[in-house]
Order: C-alpha cells, then structure tokens, then sequence
C-alpha cells in the first residue's frame, strides 16, 4: 500500500472526528467528568455562615469576602477615572449619555448613563447585561442605543430586547421612574469583544489564556462592576446611599455577587440566576452547558456555594425570580438555594428583607418581572 501524503491523511483525520471519534474507554461525558457525583460529595463549604467556625456574623462576611477575593486571584490596577462624554441626547423625562470610564490601568470602557430630569439626588442602579451566547451588544440589551450607534447595533438591540425582556429596555424603564442608570459592557462583550467578531466559542479559550496571566476574566468582569459602583457613587446627582443593582441571567449573577461583595449596594433584584452546585454540576439534567468561564472563580467551590456568597449581602435587600420551566437553573436548585439564603437572613432577624419567589417562566425576564423588579427597588430606594 502506498503511503498516504500528509493532505490526505489530514482529510481522512477531519472526516473521523467530524463523525465522531470514540473510545470506548472515556472519563468524561456530556461536558462533566463521570466522576462528577463523587467531587459533589466533596464539597462542604466549610466557609459557609453556620458551617464557619466564625460565630460573629460581621466577621464571618469580612473573611468569606476575603476568601471570595482571594479566589478571583489578581484584580486590574485602580485608575483614576475621568469621563468623557462621546454623545448625549434627550429622551423622555431623562438625558442618555455614551461615555468612557477607565475602570483600571488597563482599560477605559465604554458605557451609558440615564440621568432623569430634575435636580436630584437620585437613587442610583447599576443594570447588569446577560450572556445569551450573544456577544456583538452588552450594554444595548440593557439601555436602548443611541442614536450615534450604527444600525446594526440598534437593529440586534432590538431584537434582543423582544426576545427576552419583551420589548422593554430595563435601563430606560427605570430612568422614566427616577433612577440614574449605568449599563457598562461586560469584558467579551459590545465595544469590549474580539477584533475578530463575536463568537461563543472563543469565549472559554480567552478565558483559559487570562488564567495563564494569573487573572481570571469572570473575576474581571466582577471588579468591573465593583469599580463601576464606586463611580456612580460618586456622580453629584446620585444619592450614594440608594444605589442598587438589577439583572437577568448572567446579570443577574452579576448583580447578586455585586451585592455580596460592595457595601455600596442597599438592594439588588436578580432575575433568573441562582441555583446550588449540586443541582447545577450534575448528570440529573440534560443540558449542552453546565456551568462556564462566566462565572468560574478557581477553587471557590471548595470554600462556598453560590447561595452561601449571595449571603454576604444580608442583611440589605434582596430580590430572587426564578423560573418553574427555566432549563438552565431547574427549579430543584433554585429552591434548595432559597433555603439556604433565607436561614442566613433569619439568623440575623433580617428574613423579611430577602425575597425569593419562583414564577411560572422560563429564562426570561417579562415586562412583569421588570415591574416587581421596580416595586422592590422602589420601597428600599425610595423614601417614603
């Protein structure tokens, strides 16, 4: 038999694994290890409030944030931030503003800013985009673009916004209620993505090469957040008692761990993310993702749970929907999760402060969900 050429063996390779090559031997199956049941088992969180040895409650979150920050390894270098404004145009009862921040040394990030009409202090909500495998807009799925954005941009915002928020822009929703509201792209996302164009799947191999730098892009997208916080704090029109957060999906991840982490956070209103690793990281479920580089900080897991660092929070308001029929976080671990949050807010006689309820939805967040995300901010932002 002749030898095959190079090219030829390379097609025949690119025909077998585009078929699907299998051993029958394995160690992994549907993107977990088949050991995935045993490493649950490991886990104890022994960081966890009731599980810590710590028994003074103010202690216990100053060492689990630590432990938090610990485990986002490197957080980019402080800038001093100074705006620029690209572009401002009037809209009904609120200015929008396009403007650029250097949230670190590394970076200057562009985002939107609503200002409502009027004299102010105002309360103050830092929006939280989603992931959505949509990475060509970040802040527009939150505040409706500009008019200086291209078309494209407007179109697909658009578009977006039908989809999962049905047709409301939560960012100006709230600015037509008073808030001032900052939305900035997540790394990855919008004016934040790859020279490239937007792909899904460049995604978690950008994140394995931050990893290489000693940083960790999920942990970036939190320090983001953290430094955009602390500069809406300090707007003249912002009242820096009663800012809060607001998100669905990953935004709502964002906003939860935003409030775990900032003691400039009153309320926050997390729509459709939280669950328990257990729930999450099993073979119970059939799902084509599990967990993902969004929300990886290494070795956190072997300290806390996801309801145990939400529980940094209390006693602050907070607000969780979930969804009955949502396929990403099933509603066995969004339960088990409230549980566990509402024994941290109990001990510390602050129950009445944390609401949890679980809607007949699935991933999304409806008009409706952004009315009672509204009623919420309203009563522990708005003084009576």
């Amino acid at each position: 038999m002749k030898k095959l050429t190079g090219c030829v063996f390379l097609f025949l390779m690119a025909v077998l694994t585009a078929y699907g090559q299998q051993r029958q031997k394995y160690e992994f199956r549907r993107n977990l290890p088949v050991y995935a049941d045993s490493l649950l088992k490991d886990l104890t969180y022994p960081m966890a409030w009731g599980n810590s040895p710590i028994t003074d409650f103010n202690e216990w979150k100053k060492t689990a944030r630590q432990k938090v920050f610990d485990c986002m390894l490197a957080p980019p270098p402080v800038a001093n931030v100074s705006v620029n404004i690209l572009a401002t145009e009037q809209r009904e009862g609120y200015r929008a503003l396009k403007i650029e921040i250097p949230l670190s040394r590394y970076y200057t990030v562009p985002a939107y800013l609503l200002v409502p009409d009027g004299d102010g202090p105002f309360p103050a909500i830092n929006a939280l985009h989603d992931h959505g495998a949509h990475l060509f807009i970040g802040k527009e799925k939150m505040i409706r673009p500009l008019a200086c954005e291209e078309d494209t941009v407007k179109a697909d915002a658009d578009a977006w916004a039908k989809n999962l928020y049905e047709g409301q822009y939560v960012g100006d929703y709230l600015a037509q209620h008073g808030y001032v509201v900052f939305s900035a792209d997540a790394p990855m996302w919008g004016e934040r993505g790859q020279q490239e164009g937007p792909r899904r799947d460049k995604y978690d191999m950008i994140a394995g090469n931050m990893m290489m730098y000693g940083i960790d892009l999920s942990a970036y997208m939190t320090y983001d957040d953290l430094a955009a916080t602390e500069f809406l704090a300090t707007l003249p029109y912002v009242d820096a008692d009663r800012i809060g957060a607001v998100g669905c999906s990953m935004g709502a991840y964002r906003a939860w761990m935003l409030a775990a982490l900032s003691d400039h956070i009153k309320a926050a209103a997390c729509i459709c993310w939280m669950t328990t690793t257990d729930e999450q990281l099993s073979f119970k479920y059939k799902r084509t993702e599990n967990g993902g580089f969004a929300n990886c900080l290494p070795g956190l897991r072997r300290w806390l749970d996801y309801p145990h660092i939400a529980s940094l929070a209390c006693p602050n308001a907070m607000l969780f929907i979930n969804g009955r029929q949502d396929k990403l976080f099933p509603e066995a671990g969004a339960e088990k999760a409230f549980r566990i949050m509402h024994d941290v807010w109990r001990s510390q006689g602050a129950d009445d402060q944390l609401e949890t309820e679980l809607w007949d939805m699935g991933h999304s967040c409806p008009q409706r969900a952004q009315e009672r995300a509204l009623q919420f901010l309203d009563k522990h932002l708005k003084p009576l």
